[in-house]
């Protein structure tokens, strides 16, 4: 084999990318947590109308133009045109960059539990610092190519593959050493409903919310669009990677959720602690993978002592993997997305030598990238030192630019592939949904979902604010709402302005 070859991207190595990027072992505990055995219903029907469309869409564009660089941009700018792929290319890779700011802080949060044992984390000047270091070493570690970053995502997908097998082995053991009688009794009732008590009684908002969260829990696959050229006999291999991980990540959530409930009794293991706010979303996937090695270790009868470390060990270990693969995930997602924009687009839209393309890496956009994530996070970390509530906010304020931002740009997408099936001069040598009117209409109900989505995500500080009156300020229900519109908003117009500052460059040339 080449060394060219050998440096690319297999089918395999391709879908543990994606897995890694997508699949967030988090979403397992969170959802049970949520709606109990009910929320498997709203993953399974989040897969079939935004997921596994979408999958195939990003596989049908990215066999199409197995020859192009830069990914979604490329796909939008030949199936639309170039204003439309830059507004929605850059408002999806600047939602990745506040992201890189959230997860620079989260990351440290599985380490504190791995070694700590404890998701108590130390002062903030500590975990700002910490995390400029973390992006530091992702960062410059990437520039050394592709080959680098295959191994460490490698590495994530597979401790996140080795957690759910963990996970599925154990509630299968305890399931069959309990008799098959699943902790949390399998009902009709407890699949259309939820056990939470401080989500009863269950409304037609609470069941919306939560379709957003899952329809939010299967985003990324579009991720490692920039990676078609990097990838082995593209026309077969990325097809086949894309489907092979929207198969095991469609059917994974529904099937891992399913098996937290042979293992997990609600009632009594966790309604008490999210009574008494001991059991919340920030702790629950440690507090729920502890329980499970705590309750292998009374399946076999052992004494308490070893019970304790069971579970010691299998809280620990979740730190460790998820670790792990946020590494993983760290190391696709700094590199992928800033590629599709930077090969996409041409290199004087760019400033300077920020377009410039090193050895299918771009080094400099990259080392641009963490000057602007160590800004902002140096940035959150000066306001907290002078007020704590303040920071909050910002940090608030940044994440809701992200929220409408960041799937928002799935929208364009789906148009563009409507586009791109109503242009037969395009080759398309991979095709699964054959029928046209087929495709396009689910297409649109892809593209309503999402809208749907965004549409109560905005919102949804009212309902809040409505069915809590008085324990909300007002004034905080504006401020979510304006900095959710304004991210999109923002990020749009710098879009438009680039490009068209790029197109009346290259009239003056012509002329």
């Amino acid at each position: 084999m080449s060394q060219l070859k050998k440096n690319k991207l297999t089918a395999i190595s391709l879908a543990l990318m994606i897995f890694t990027s997508v699949y967030g072992f988090g979403n397992v505990p969170l959802a049970f947590f949520q709606m109990g055995y009910g929320s498997i219903i709203w993953y399974i029907i989040s897969a079939l109308v935004f997921f596994i469309p979408f999958s195939l869409m990003v596989t049908e564009f990215g066999s199409a133009f197995n020859a192009e660089k830069g990914g979604i941009y490329t796909w939008m700018e030949k199936s639309v045109g170039a204003s439309f792929a830059m507004i929605g290319t850059l408002m999806w890779y600047m939602s990745w960059v506040i992201w890189f700011v959230s997860v620079g802080n989260r990351i440290l949060v599985p380490i504190s539990n791995m070694i700590f044992g404890t998701t108590i984390l130390p002062s903030t000047v500590i975990v700002s610092l910490l995390a400029i270091l973390i992006m530091f070493l992702v960062t410059f570690i990437s520039l050394r190519g592709l080959e680098t970053i295959k191994k460490v995502a490698s590495v994530g997908g597979i401790a996140v593959v080795s957690l759910n097998f963990i996970l599925i082995i154990g509630a299968f053991i305890i399931l069959a050493r309990s008799g098959f009688q699943p902790a949390t009794p399998l009902t009709i009732k407890s699949l259309i409903s939820t056990p939470n008590p401080t989500l009863q009684p269950a409304s037609f908002v609470t069941f919306i919310a939560f379709l957003v969260y899952a329809i939010f829990a299967y985003a990324g696959v579009e991720s490692v669009g920039g990676l078609v050229d990097e990838t082995v006999e593209p026309k077969k291999n990325f097809p086949k990677g894309i489907l092979l991980s929207a198969a095991i990540i469609g059917i994974g959530y529904s099937f891992m959720i399913l098996c937290t409930g042979f293992f997990i009794n609600f009632d009594k293991d966790w309604i008490p602690g999210i009574m008494d706010g001991s059991v919340n979303q920030g702790n629950i996937t440690y507090f729920m993978m502890q329980q499970l090695g705590e309750k292998l270790a009374e399946s076999f009868n052992l004494s308490s002592g070893a019970v304790h470390t069971w579970g010691t060990v299998f809280a620990r270990y979740v730190g460790l993997s998820m670790f792990l693969s946020l590494t993983g995930a760290l190391f696709t997602l700094i590199y992928s997305p800033l590629k599709q924009l930077m090969e996409g687009t041409p290199e004087k839209v760019w400033p300077g030598k920020l377009g410039k393309i090193e050895n299918g890496v771009p080094k400099n956009a990259m080392k641009a990238q963490f000057i602007i994530v160590t800004l902002m996070i140096l940035l959150n970390m000066g306001i907290s030192l002078i007020n704590k509530g303040a920071a909050d906010k910002f940090f608030l304020v940044i994440t809701n630019m992200s929220n409408i931002a960041s799937s928002l740009p799935y929208v364009f997408i789906v148009f563009a592939y409507i586009k791109f099936k109503k242009n037969y001069a395009i080759e398309k040598p991979f095709t699964i949904m054959k029928n046209q009117a087929f495709a396009i209409g689910i297409s649109w109900v892809a593209a309503l979902m999402i809208i749907l989505a965004d549409f109560f995500t905005i919102i949804e500080p009212v309902i809040n604010y409505l069915q809590t009156p008085g324990e909300i300020p007002l004034g905080s229900v504006y401020s979510d709402i304006i900095s959710m519109i304004a991210g999109p908003v923002v990020f749009s117009i710098l879009g438009w302005w680039l490009i068209r500052n790029y197109k009346k460059q290259t009239v003056k040339v012509e002329i």
